[in-house]
């Protein structure tokens, strides 16, 4: 019987390990879900290429508290916003809005890409005209067209067992 108690309890603590704590959560359900909603708005400033929302940073969890606090204060999510961007600046948003501080985040790339593109271009056109075309000359020209006028049966060729 002491085995078989054994096997069982060496079968349940994999569903131990997975036991974690509680996610700190509002006592509103609607204002949770409002939180969420806001904080999938707003990047992660330890993660930075994740959502406030999806993001399992302390920082990130201390945001969402703040958030969940500045709700529960009857704060309006752009009042929110305003004030996360005011204290983090617009690298907190997920969107940043387009203005003269954010022209190169969000036309840089494109920039980017038009100058590499026209190096390219540039630089292929200069090599073609470095490179010469070869002649030839008449000697070579009328071996090529033999070589080129030979029947198909050649030594080189393997043979078509058909034929």
């Amino acid at each position: 019987m002491k085995k078989y108690l054994l096997i069982l309890l060496f079968s349940l603590m994999p569903v131990f390990s997975y036991a974690g704590e509680a996610k700190d959560m509002a006592e509103d359900p609607v204002l949770e879900k409002r939180m969420i909603g806001l904080a999938e708005k707003l990047r992660c400033l330890v993660c930075q290429n994740e959502s406030l929302a999806s993001s399992h940073a302390e920082l990130a969890e201390d945001l969402r508290r703040e958030v969940r606090e500045q709700m529960k204060l009857g704060k309006s999510d752009q009042e929110i916003i305003d004030y996360l961007v005011a204290r983090y600046g617009d690298f907190v948003l997920y969107d940043p809005p387009v203005k003269k501080t954010t022209l190169l985040l969000w036309y840089g790339p494109f920039a980017l890409l038009l100058i590499g593109g026209g190096v390219l271009v540039y630089q292929l056109r200069k090599r073609k005209g470095q490179i010469a075309e070869p002649e030839l000359s008449a000697e070579e020209a009328q071996r090529a067209a033999a070589l080129l006028n030979e029947p198909a049966d050649t030594p080189n060729q393997p043979k078509d067992p058909q034929a």
